[in-house]
């Protein structure tokens, strides 16, 4: 019997070789799967292609809804964000893929599923990390890091070549400007001319390369505004409309692409130990997460926002690393939901060329009381002026302390001189 192993396939250049290339070599019957997590066209025409490659079957699943539901909004909660700037558009995709490989592999029967990561990212270690989370016994097949694949495919001509001589419909070409990744969450370009971190990718001579957004400056000279509705930090209607988690999406990525929100250059640091440059577009992505950080300045308690805001470096290396299914971020999921659940209420946003703008908030659950905050005169007397006095002293005496000692410590010394003179004097 032929083992059957399942690969992630996207019918380009790559996954087209891989697919060839493992059934040969591993003399093995390979099932095809591809995720539609929103790549849009690029779905066209996979299952034919697939099938002409030598798959014996493809999976070609909607993931989209459970893409937005399970694993972008959870993230969404927890205000994930990677060093400051990347929504994690790519690491959060991996580990629903993964997976779904591993499901389809214990329906098939099939003893291996297989990737197309290279062995310098981060996705080898997402796809990796999911399935032994899931299915620690399932073998993992990962070409790019066997000395016999890059030896026959050191570079992008032998790839062509090999499809060329085998019949493998691809379209691909030598050189290749940049390579780019896309799903409901955002799109994003790595590697070509993008490795030269000096290279400015928005300057209007790169306008072709973006897919989502329109560049800043060619938005719409008007304002649009907004409003967002949240229940339990779920964003759940747009512009008094109720939607879906997936209808969520679809209708800002329209609204962040026609004013240009949420594109990010930035050199980031890999689970695998080196710096890498990377271009996101992720309009939609960017518009909720500001939009979440509002309701959550309204409606959640000071200490808890602050002991979730301490956790989301920790929460974002895990998505980035490809921890989605480890015990620690499950942990940590779960105090992000219980810090959920007054947040709910009504945004208001700004868009306008390239920047998001709070234009308003409003909550049954409202922390914020008027009365005790107003610089006049406080009609519910619940704080007395008075009262500052003694919380500043209270908060004070350790600084005064630790002051007081600091000076004594470092006082200078007194002479000590004069004494030892009068002893002279009197010996003679």
């Amino acid at each position: 019997m032929k083992k059957k192993i399942v690969l992630a396939y996207s019918g380009g250049l790559d996954t087209s070789v891989l697919l060839s290339w493992i059934k040969d070599t591993y003399d093995a019957e390979v099932i095809a799967f591809c995720a539609n997590i929103g790549q849009d066209d690029e779905l066209k025409g996979l299952n034919a292609k697939a099938k002409k490659t030598g798959a014996s079957k493809i999976y070609i699943d909607d993931l989209q809804e459970e893409f937005a539901r399970d694993f972008i909004y959870p993230m969404m909660q927890a205000g994930a964000i990677y060093e400051g700037q990347y929504f994690l558009g790519t690491s959060i995709a991996r580990p629903l893929i993964a997976k779904r490989m591993v499901e389809i592999a214990q329906a098939e029967g099939a003893t291996a599923i297989a990737h197309g990561a290279t062995g310098k990212g981060n996705d080898q270690v997402r796809f990796e990390l999911t399935a032994a989370a899931l299915a620690p016994e399932i073998e993992i097949i990962a070409p790019w890091r066997d000395e016999r694949f890059r030896t026959a495919f050191p570079g992008r001509a032998e790839m062509i070549q090999y499809c060329a001589d085998k019949n493998i419909p691809v379209q691909a070409s030598a050189k290749k400007p940049y390579s780019s990744d896309r799903n409901l969450l955002h799109i994003s370009f790595e590697a070509g001319i993008l490795e030269d971190p000096w290279f400015d990718a928005f300057a209007p001579s790169n306008k072709d390369m973006f897919t989502l957004s329109v560049a800043p400056e060619d938005a719409p000279d008007k304002a649009e505004y907004v409003t967002l509705e949240f229940v339990k930090g779920d964003c759940v209607a747009v512009n008094g409309k109720e939607l879906s988690p997936l209808q969520v999406m679809k209708a800002l990525n329209k609204l962040g692409g026609k004013h240009g929100v949420g594109r990010v250059d930035m050199v980031e640091n890999r689970f695998v130990g080196m710096k890498s440059r990377g271009v996101y577009e992720t309009p939609g992505g960017a518009i909720l997460h500001f939009a979440h950080r509002q309701i959550e300045s309204l409606t959640m308690d000071r200490e808890v926002m602050h002991l979730r805001d301490s956790l989301i470096p920790k929460y974002a290396t895990l998505v980035y690393n490809g921890f989605w299914y480890a015990p620690e971020r499950l942990a940590l999921q779960a105090l992000v939901t219980e810090s959920q659940k007054n947040v709910s209420g009504t945004v208001r946003v700004k868009l306008y060329k390239g920047g998001i703008y709070a234009a308003g908030r409003k909550s049954a659950y409202s922390l914020y009381n008027p009365h005790i905050a107003t610089m006049e005169a406080d009609p519910t007397k619940a704080y007395n002026q008075d009262d500052a006095t003694g919380f500043i002293r209270l908060n004070g005496l350790r600084l005064k302390v630790g002051a007081t000692v600091e000076a004594e410590v470092n006082a200078p010394k007194k002479a000590v001189a004069a004494p030892k003179a009068k002893k002279a004097a009197k010996k003679k």
